[in-house]
């Protein structure tokens, strides 16, 4: 059935759909709006009422703080008549109240920004709750942090504030880690009747197992599993299932997982599966290593480190974490440290590959892809983005066309996207690049976020783009 919509261009179809993007977020500020003039107009103390004066003990109304410290009241049954209104629950009107008020007295610079339509009602939301249980000052800390951060994608918003809300209070973060500790266990699912000839739910011949363990232990078994699956893999039979469905590293996994229950079959099996030198005789079954461990990457400030000052690092993978834990992480691995790398410098080279350390330099100033809105973070564990050239490189041209100048990390879709359908990219400098989409969009890409631009904003900033290659002198 044909829509509104349906013989309009693709120009017109992107400029409708930005378009709704501000009206949506401008619908959504105002409808916070007008919960919190609601809020405003029943927060004066019921008993000035003379309507309400020696009732509230008995069931008449009364004043309640919805949001976190710092927050005004509002009485209690003035809530109802906004829910009905709302047409929600009395609960989700509290939220929106608690919320809505944490954002305006508690988080000014993030309510700015949603203000400003730059972030996302939601996200700033579940921010606003994530917060609550931080005292007025400490909640300064996480707010002054994500003003810097207004224009990233919600998932990095959301990053920044977990860690921010974990620096502002260390102690109770410490106390939620020992709680957790406090319920590991390891469950098995055991069939049910019925399961054997379910052909939708059931599991005949297979079972279910549940583990929640310490981070160090998770990862240091999860490198375990993956080393022993490849092996597996690469050593099997047969690499089919009966239908001839090729069969995926999940069942080798699963096999891999289910052979540590005989520690002393695996070290055979790596022995056998890995050659020995002819002039060395096999090892003793006991002597035999288990494989390498997991790779950790950690991320932290010389002064945090130190103790100078309060902080947490950055875990790749797995995100902010207490000194203690990543004590209790690098306690399972050995431990490389990575000489700083000077962010400053730069370096080009007449070779189409990028040199490593270019890669790393640019993996670490925009710590993710910089295609425009991506929430894509970097991990060095996982894989590698693809590092390309947003001026693409002249097999004919002059030396110098490939480094820090000349660099955009972008996931292996985003790559493909921009070598075939005509995406256009100026890198202006080390840390800023400038998009254009095949049908006429445009987005400023820096370590900050991405910023919508119009045409003649981009045209002008094209104009006055200066040669970046110098910055490759170092």
């Amino acid at each position: 059935m044909p829509s509104a919509y349906s013989d309009h261009t693709p120009q017109q179809l992107l400029a409708a759909a930005e378009s709704e993007i501000v009206v949506r977020r401008r619908s959504e500020l105002r409808t916070m709006q007008i919960v919190l003039a609601w809020a405003d107009t029943f927060s004066g103390n019921p008993q000035d009422d003379p309507r309400f004066r020696r009732k509230a003990s008995k069931g008449g109304p009364r004043l309640v703080r919805l949001g976190g410290d710092g927050t005004p009241k509002v009485q209690d049954l003035a809530l109802l008549e906004l829910a009905v209104a709302r047409c929600e629950s009395l609960f989700s009107t509290r939220r929106a109240i608690a919320d809505g008020l944490d954002l305006r007295h508690r988080l000014p610079e993030l309510w700015q920004a949603v203000s400003d339509l730059r972030v996302e009602m939601w996200v700033a939301r579940k921010i606003a709750m994530m917060c609550r249980k931080l005292d007025a000052d400490q909640v300064k800390l996480v707010d002054a942090a994500l003003a810097e951060a207004a224009d990233e994608p919600p998932t990095v918003l959301l990053q920044i504030a977990e860690a921010k809300i974990i620096e502002a209070d260390l102690e109770a973060h410490e106390e939620r880690v020992r709680k957790a500790k406090q319920h590991k266990g390891v469950w098995i699912r055991h069939t049910e009747p019925g399961d054997a000839v379910d052909d939708e739910a059931g599991e005949p011949g297979t079972g279910m197992i549940f583990a929640r363990l310490d981070e160090g232990d998770l990862s240091a078994l999860d490198a375990v599993v993956e080393e022993l699956a490849n092996k597996l893999a690469e050593n099997a039979e047969t690499t089919t299932d009966a239908g001839g469905c090729a069969l995926g590293i999940d069942h080798f996994r699963a096999e891999a997982l289910a052979m540590l229950a005989d520690p002393k079959a695996v070290l055979d099996f790596f022995a056998a599966t890995d050659p020995q030198p002819e002039d060395e005789p096999p090892a003793p079954t006991a002597e035999r290593p288990m494989p390498d461990k997991a790779r950790i990457y950690a991320h932290i400030d010389a002064e945090v480190l130190l103790g100078m000052v309060n902080g947490v690092a950055r875990v790749e993978g797995l995100g902010p974490r207490l000194l203690s834990q990543l004590r209790d992480l690098l306690s399972h691995h050995q431990v490389f440290l990575t000489p700083v790398v000077d962010l400053n410098a730069g370096r080009s080279t007449k070779a189409y590959e990028h040199p490593t350390k270019v890669k790393l330099r640019s993996e670490l100033r925009t710590g993710g892809e910089v295609f425009p809105h991506s929430s894509t973070r970097i991990n060095h564990a996982g894989r590698s983005p693809d590092h390309d050239h947003p001026t693409p490189f002249d097999v004919h041209g002059p030396p110098g066309q490939t480094g820090d100048h000349n660099d955009a990390p972008l996931t292996r879709q985003a790559h493909r996207a921009k070598t075939h359908l005509g995406y256009s990219v100026l890198q202006l400098g080390p840390d800023k690049w400038l998009w254009g989409t095949p049908h006429g969009l445009y987005r400023l890409v820096t370590t900050k976020g991405t910023t919508m631009l119009g045409s003649l904003e981009a045209q002008f900033i094209r104009g006055t783009a200066i040669d970046v290659t110098g910055f490759n002198a170092a």
